[in-house]
């Protein structure tokens, strides 16, 4: 405990110093999406009952943790591990390596839902109708969590900062337009839309989209917490593996 408190107050103290970064980077991208869909398409036309506006904007808040927290562990940790040469210091420290690593990736989700609410917040000023919940922010939750551990594997696996933007092109870029986000999933065809459905970002949109009182509404979180089920263990032995 000791161990995973003070990898968190290292990653806080880091936080505060690039408060400003962290801000601008977690909102630029979000911001011109509901810029350009709120004002352009927010009120022509709707949705499953919903405004346009109303429909994206849990997609790009879901979205934007899923880039969030891939894009930032994984370039961290790729950087430290190839780069920087600050990986090993970890391999020699007393620190155990699953405490390392849900260490970092609480940390990253932590930067993710800071991330979150600072859109929420700009989701507000373009009268977005959020069912902002205890659903709604468990499954924003998991779902940070989800991609902050498929970022942290990433990053150990990974052997260059080049291929690792071509890793998330051919990973996150895809389920950013294909996972529901600015457009229903009844729209594909059955059989890719069955595979989509399994997706993390997937159920985290439809979930968040939806609120608790959808049918079937344990299924998202259900599907998001086997992902993770998956992906911790992966990422615990990769890096004892490192070690």
């Amino acid at each position: 405990m000791p161990q995973f408190v003070s990898i968190l107050w290292k990653e806080w103290i880091l936080f505060k110093n690039k408060i400003v970064d962290i801000s601008l980077s977690a909102l630029i991208g979000p911001a011109l999406y509901l810029t350009a869909f709120g004002w352009g398409l927010g009120g022509a036309f709707s949705v499953d009952s919903f405004s346009y506006i109303a429909f994206i904007a849990p997609g790009i808040i879901a979205m934007n943790g899923m880039t969030q927290g891939f894009s930032v562990i994984a370039n961290d940790i790729n950087m430290a591990r190839i780069y920087q040469k600050t990986f090993e210091t970890v391999m020699i420290s007393p620190v155990s390596m699953p405490v390392f690593t849900l260490a970092r990736i609480t940390a990253n989700v932590l930067r993710c839902l800071y991330g979150a609410a600072l859109i929420i917040a700009a989701a507000m000023l373009f009268h977005a109708e959020l069912r902002l919940n205890w659903y709604f922010f468990t499954l924003l939750t998991l779902n940070c969590a989800v991609f902050s551990s498929l970022g942290f594997i990433a990053g150990l696996c990974v052997n260059s900062h080049a291929d690792m933007a071509k890793t998330s092109n051919f990973i996150i870029t895809p389920m950013s337009f294909f996972c529901g986000t600015f457009f229903p999933l009844e729209r594909f065809p059955m059989l890719p839309r069955k595979i989509i459905e399994f997706l993390p970002l997937s159920q985290a949109v439809k979930g968040m989209r939806s609120g608790p009182d959808a049918a079937f509404s344990f299924i998202p979180p259900l599907i998001l917490l086997v992902w993770l089920a998956l992906l911790i263990p992966i990422a615990v032995l990769l890096c004892k593996n490192t070690e």
